[in-house]
């Protein structure tokens, strides 16, 4: 193969991974876009306040071992995709129940739409 041929391969090589990454990233955004935040908000109200805090900022209740609840209202919030946030609501973490026995798959994009709200 010439070093031109070479070349033409690793730009569409690398273009076509650049156009991938956006498809996947576009693909994740939807979710949290589809939930409703008002209704996010009354659950995350009703669910989430008592260890993450009124704003989300992980001021509420301290636990005695292990982890302290997540700040939503930080940077790395942000920075995580929908996919990841859902899957921690749905199957929880160390001192954090799993919440898909409480809320259905819609009411857990309503109040992620609500968490992507806190975030700064």
């Amino acid at each position: 193969m010439n070093v031109n041929l070479r070349f033409i391969v690793l730009i569409v090589f690398f273009a076509g991974s650049i156009l991938l990454s956006f498809l996947t990233q576009a693909d994740a955004k939807p979710k949290a876009q589809n939930g409703d935040v008002a209704r996010g908000k009354t659950l995350f109200v009703r669910y989430c306040t008592g260890c993450h805090g009124p704003e989300g900022g992980g001021d509420g209740y301290k636990f005695v071992r292990g982890p302290d609840p997540a700040n939503l209202s930080s940077p790395s919030t942000k920075k995580k995709s929908d996919a990841v946030l859902l899957k921690t609501i749905h199957a929880g973490k160390p001192n954090m129940p799993p919440w898909d026995v409480r809320l259905s798959e819609k009411e857990s994009r309503d109040v992620l739409a609500y968490v992507r709200t806190l975030a700064k």
